[in-house]
């Protein structure tokens, strides 16, 4: 790691010391550059410096003469002042001299006239020179200026660049010592690395040679001990039980669940669907409740009022697919039975709608037809054929790639098993198209219910069964939708899981060895279920004293408990006792109340209602005065009849009546022979409850120490059998683990070597540029 990093350190200064490099003689040749222009603006200024002077010279020359012109225009003009007096005296004698001096006056005048033409011109001249001298010098001024700000400009990023170099030259130096360092420690570790190579590869040939002793004992082992390789053939491996994967089967179960819930959904709102299309079709374009309806759509209506014959069995196909999957079975397509049954029911659905699909369309056509349809009711109409169309082709699609799917398990040739995947792929792509078609289908059938329900002759029963329709159409679009989805994302596990079968084998050869299969597969859980009977253990002496303790312990304070309840026993029996007697003490005084009553009653309707009264007050204190002996005694005249929960008592008239003590001995001697036989039942069940009660406790801990055996058990056996797996996979990866460690180790001393030669080739052009760039300072 700290090679790579110094590697990609050393890379990244030499591209910024390249990049500053370039850059360099780039502002090298700029600085040239304006230097050169600065020369030759100098030179250029220098000469037009001189021409300027040799202007200014020419000027002062010019002005010279122009004075001397002027004064000797002003000498002439007073020569010929004075020459005017003498030419009016001397007109006569003089015209002679006069012709003279006309002839040098003109001569003189056309004289002066070019010398003032000539002044004229060299003023313009000198003019313009000198305002073209001063637009050049400030031209020049400006651009001397901006070319010495250039100048300094360069000479700051010169002075920068040459401080970076310096810093990056001292970084480099640096770096330089710490690489020197780096590649000792690394020749070093190279050193240490070839003596492990060394000591591995003895190694190497140390387990190499064990083994292959290994692999000739174990060969020699499977060719004497096993009689045939039944994973040469593969019609003998498909019978071979494959390892339960117990987590894969609950996936599949959890998948099965929400498929079938999907599915459950799917199939209600397609029932609301076809149940509500039926309803509208006797209500619009003609209600059946004013006229009779035409016979096209009196055939689609019976025809709809038996969608629940084929949509249903959909639901229960799924669900038998559903219970077929549980965490014993090996799910597979090979073994997925009652998915034929599933693609049968979603063929029969698919006649059903093909056989109703040329009745809708004539419906929608006839709908179009009549009077109360606009155009663009029309459009929405033929736009839902269409979409009909569309749906019973995606269901036919969908159903073709099911009944693919169903061929495995019956039919072994039907589909190839590298088909799988692009059959369940293309199932997922037909229920996107289901979804989409659905969506559609929604779209414009919300559009058709918007413009019926602005008609004028629109029902409220129309408008209803529209948003009927309406909902069942959203909830088979959600339905498709979530099919949809839920697919796409498990589509990746159905293709992972379809490797899932024997091992060493593309998979099942046919439904037959895939049942056969499972059959071994119930016969072995039930060998192994058969194996984990625990075996009964016996007690060690320690604790078989420790039990005794207690159980002496526990013996002892049960006779003493045993004593209690049995005085305790005692003691309700006789409470008992005295509480029939008294009961039955108090049944005989109501009866014998109720008898005088009676009689009372009775004499009073004879004697008449004044002597009752009297009558009553004398047999209530007789009540109160008597004893029970007395009450005994006075019998009714009429036989009676007591029922209790100890027997039934019967008392007759006064001329039946046997002696007080005989009836009183006779009840006694029947009440104490039932206290007693009640009394004997209740122990008798006592003894019972604390027998079962002694069994039972024992019964529980028996069961709890056959519990923790078989938990014991069960973890020695899973123990057993990961050891068995761990030392299975150390015998066959060991081989490879130490075959790939030692080409692991080869690669990894050549990339060192590969690494220190990049390095010192680093190093050698790191020292190079070094040299270099000092040599390029010290020429600086």
């Amino acid at each position: 790691m700290a090679s790579a990093e110094l590697q990609g350190k050393y890379q990244k200064l030499a591209q910024e010391y390249s990049k500053l490099r370039a850059q360099n003689q780039v502002l090298k040749k700029g600085v040239v550059d304006e230097q050169a222009n600065s020369a030759a603006l100098k030179e250029q200024l220098k000469m037009k410096d001189q021409s300027l002077r040799k202007l200014q010279q020419e000027m002062d020359s010019l002005t010279f003469r122009n004075l001397q012109l002027a004064k000797r225009v002003e000498l002439l003009q007073d020569e010929l002042s004075l020459s005017e007096p003498r030419g009016k005296k001397n007109k006569k004698s003089g015209e002679s001299s006069s012709q003279l001096s006309q002839e040098q006056k003109s001569v003189f005048d056309e004289d002066l006239q070019k010398k003032i033409e000539e002044n004229e011109r060299l003023h313009i001249q000198f003019f313009e020179a000198d305002e073209q001298h001063k637009h050049v010098e400030a031209e020049l001024r400006s651009r001397l200026s901006a070319l010495e700000t250039e100048a300094a400009q360069h000479q700051a990023v010169v002075d920068g660049l040459t401080r970076k170099y310096m810093e990056t030259i001292e970084k480099l130096q640096n770096d330089k010592a710490k690489l020197e360092v780096k590649s000792q420690t690394l020749e070093k570790e190279a050193k240490e690395c070839r003596l492990r190579t060394e000591e591995c590869q003895l190694q190497l040939k140390s387990l190499h040679e064990d083994l292959s002793g290994r692999l000739e004992e174990s060969l020699s082992i499977i060719n004497e001990k096993v009689p045939f390789n039944d994973t040469k053939y593969s019609q003998y491996n498909a019978l071979n039980v494959p390892l339960h994967n117990r987590r894969h089967q609950l996936k599949m179960r959890d998948i099965a669940g929400q498929a079938l819930a999907f599915v459950q959904d799917l199939v209600t709102a397609l029932l609301n669907f076809h149940t509500y299309t039926e309803q509208r079709i006797q209500i619009f374009p003609v209600d059946s409740a004013i006229d009779t309806i035409s016979p096209l759509n009196q055939k689609f209506s019976q025809y709809l009022h038996e969608n629940a014959s084929y949509v249903r069995p959909l639901e229960e196909g799924m669900l038998h697919l559903f219970e077929s999957i549980t965490e014993d079975t090996v799910t597979v397509l090979e073994t997925t039975v009652k998915l034929k049954t599933f693609s049968e029911h979603l063929t029969s659905y698919i006649c059903f709608l093909r056989k109703i699909l040329p009745y809708q369309l004539k419906s929608l056509e006839e709908e179009c037809e009549s009077s109360l349809c606009t155009s663009a009711l029309k459009a929405r109409n033929l736009e839902l054929s269409q979409d009909m169309k569309k749906m019973t082709a995606v269901f036919e699609k969908l159903q073709t790639y099911v009944t693919l799917l169903a061929l495995p398990s019956t039919e072994p040739d039907g589909l190839l098993r590298t088909n799988y995947s692009s059959v369940l792929t293309n199932v997922g792509v037909a229920l996107h198209g289901f979804h989409d078609v659905m969506k559609d289908i929604s779209k414009h059938y919300s559009q058709k219910a918007t413009i019926e329900h602005e008609l004028p002759t629109a029902t409220q029963k129309l408008i209803t069964t529209n948003d009927c329709i309406l909902s069942s159409v959203v909830a088979l679009t959600n339905g498709a939708g979530k099919i949809a989805s839920f697919f796409s994302n498990n589509v990746d596990y159905f293709i992972a899981s379809l490797s899932y079968g024997p091992k060493a084998s593309s998979g099942f050869i046919s439904p037959l060895s895939a049942e056969c299969m499972l059959q071994y597969k119930k016969k072995a859980a039930a060998y192994m279920k058969a194996l984990r009977k625990p075996l009964l253990e016996s007690v060690p002496y320690e604790e078989a004293l420790a039990n005794r303790r207690v159980l002496l312990s526990s013996t002892e304070s049960r006779e003493g408990l045993a004593q209690q309840v049995q005085q305790s026993l005692e003691k309700i029996s006789k409470l008992e006792q005295e509480k029939e007697h008294w009961m039955l003490e108090a049944q005989l005084a109501k009866i014998k109340l109720e008898k005088e009553n009676q009689r009372i009653a009775d004499k009073l309707k004879s004697t008449g209602s004044g002597q009752f009264v009297g009558l009553a007050q004398e047999n209530a204190a007789m009540l109160n005065a008597t004893g029970q002996g007395e009450a005994v005694a006075k019998a009714v005249l009429e036989p009676v009849q007591s029922t209790s929960l100890i027997g039934t008592l019967t008392r007759t008239s006064d001329s039946e009546v046997p002696d007080v003590e005989s009836r009183e001995d006779l009840i006694k001697n029947h009440y104490m022979a039932r206290i007693v036989e009640l009394t004997s039942q209740l122990q008798l069940a006592d003894s019972k409850s604390v027998h079962f009660y002694a069994e039972c406790r024992a019964l529980t801990k028996r069961l709890a120490l056959a519990e923790k055996s078989k938990e014991a058990l069960t973890e020695e056996m899973k123990l057993a059998s990961q050891n068995i797996s761990r030392l299975q996979d150390e015998l066959t990866t060991t081989k490879r683990s130490y075959e790939d460690q030692l080409s692991m180790m080869s690669d990894h001393l050549c990339s060192m070597n590969e690494t220190l030669s990049k390095q010192r080739e680093e190093i050698d052009t790191l020292k190079m540029s070094s040299k270099g760039n000092s040599k390029k300072n010290k020429s600086r």
